[in-house]
């Protein structure tokens, strides 16, 4: 199955071993609880997933790569003991606490989330001797002789046997107390984590006209060649560092990452054309609603990569002012529900500022409380981050004042927040005329081709698009949804009912 697949199976699983009865005990208790095998190629998100999962359910979360550990730092060191059978005293040896184990309890002590995901990354690459151990945390939930805590739940990660030398294959019995799930690379899912992630465009664009280089793993004679999401997702931080850098991007640059040397070489000469592109066709005054007659001249003679990487530009294009507008408004419901909060009692307090000052802390201990428990997602910190900005600029505008009526207080809040309120309509605003001129571009350009068929394909995958297109009605979008996608659609049946 696809990634994204995964992760809900994931997410399903999690929510039934947490399920509890009327007395509060689990329904499927924890001996029956199977952990989850998690099999795939490396690179393809396999990690990145329970972190999204452990955000998804509100849970803990804390993993290990085992092949960098010992049998002593996962089962914990022997000690003596002494303890009484039959009358008699006896020396037994017992374990210190696993450290594996002990940084769940750690974990629940600073988040104060008492249940979470225990993650074991390449399980099945340890060592020999640490291999029963990793069998026994598989079948009995312990290491040594301490168990995982209840409402704990096990995810274990391995790549297959083609991948790996080291990889271990476990025995029936063991593969017989696990949930396993094998899972595939999908470049359909993985575009829409990537849209969502802000992936540089020029990787998006190259991965939909050369989607074999999603994912390739291939042996030579000098070796493993291989290209991997993960890999490209690094990548895509680095360039857009290496941008505002004025730093050049080449193929010495990209095969640090992409270590498949034809991929690699492919990409670095189609990054120069898309910056080429993007200037040639002049996209921004595009955007801006400018006259492009001459770039209808231009593209009408390009060839089919060309054509793509226009659209490609212009949904980008449009995806940076969308994105900013989405991003504003989260920032705003934010900072609204506080301004709620503090209307509440603001009234009755005798120093309004005070108020205003508490209920900001309050907001920040919330962000530090989900942070620590890595609750969030980089756009959900960016919003904690930018509503408290304004909650202090809201603080400095009464500190200026020097008022101390609650009422008056709250009115100036209000004019404030309306001030922010209408600048993020106007954002908004820009958002919907740079959509309503690349539509424009593309219905001189393209019409009903296959080019608007992607331009609006990526709509709908864009996770800030789809946000966006709630609230902005885009006629031309629902048209062109209908029209295409649907026509689309039939074809595609018409092919399977030819081919039976």
């Amino acid at each position: 199955m696809n990634i994204k697949r995964a992760k809900q199976e994931i997410i399903d699983t999690v929510e039934a071993y947490l399920y509890k009865d009327e007395y509060g005990e689990y329904v499927i208790p924890q001996i029956r609880q199977r952990p989850v095998l998690l099999l795939g190629a490396p690179g393809i998100g396999k990690t990145q997933i329970m972190e999204q999962v452990a955000r998804a359910c509100g849970i803990g979360l804390v993993s290990y790569t085992i092949t960098h550990h010992t049998r002593q730092s996962a089962i914990g060191l022997p000690f003596i003991s002494h303890k009484e059978y039959g009358g008699k005293e006896y020396s037994v040896t017992e374990y210190t606490m696993s450290e594996i184990v002990a940084s769940i309890y750690n974990k629940m002590e600073e988040t104060g989330l008492q249940e979470g995901i225990m993650f074991i990354d390449e399980i099945n690459c340890v060592s020999e001797t640490l291999a029963p151990a990793m069998l026994q945390f598989l079948q009995c939930k312990t290491f040594g002789n301490h168990e995982i805590p209840r409402g704990w739940i096990i995810v274990a990660a391995g790549n297959p046997p083609e991948f790996n030398k080291s990889v271990r294959e476990f025995d029936v019995v063991t593969m017989d107390r696990v949930k396993k799930i094998q899972v595939e690379p999908d470049f359909g899912v993985w575009k829409e984590y990537a849209y969502q992630e802000n992936i540089h465009p020029s990787i998006l664009s190259y991965l939909s006209l050369r989607t074999g280089f999603f994912y390739r793993m291939e042996t030579t004679v000098d070796g493993k060649q291989f290209a991997t999401p993960r890999g490209w997702e690094d990548l895509s931080r680095m360039i857009s560092v290496y941008e505002k850098l004025h730093k050049e991007v080449t193929t010495d640059v990209v095969i640090q990452y992409i270590q498949h040397p034809k991929a690699a070489g492919d990409f670095a000469g189609y990054y120069e054309l898309y910056r080429k592109y993007e200037a040639d066709y002049q996209i921004d005054e595009i955007l801006q609603g400018k006259s492009f007659e001459g770039m209808l001249k231009k593209v009408a003679h390009a060839p089919f990569d060309e054509r793509m990487s226009v659209v490609n530009l212009l949904f980008s294009g449009v995806g940076q002012y969308v994105r900013r507008a989405v991003q504003r408004e989260e920032v705003l419901e934010k900072v609204f529900d506080t301004l709620k909060l503090i209307k509440e009692v603001i009234g009755s307090s005798s120093d309004p500022l005070l108020v205003v000052e508490q209920h900001m802390e309050l907001l920040r201990e919330e962000w530090e409380k989900k942070k620590a428990a890595e609750l969030l997602n980089r756009r959900e910190d960016l919003c904690y981050r930018k509503a408290m900005e304004l909650l202090e600029k809201y603080k400095n505008v009464i500190q200026g004042t020097g008022n101390r009526d609650g009422n008056q207080v709250f009115e100036e809040l209000k004019e404030v927040f309306s001030g922010d309120r209408e600048a993020y309509e106007d954002v908004f605003d820009q958002a919907g005329n740079v959509l309503e001129n690349a539509f424009d571009f593309m219905e001189a350009a393209f019409l009903n081709s296959q080019e608007m068929v992607v331009f609006v394909s990526g709509l709908n995958t864009d996770f800030y698009s789809i946000r966006f297109l709630k609230e902005y009605e885009c006629e031309r979008y629902y048209r062109y949804n209908r029209e295409l996608l649907f026509e689309n659609v039939s074809q595609e049946i018409r092919k399977r009912i030819e081919a039976l």
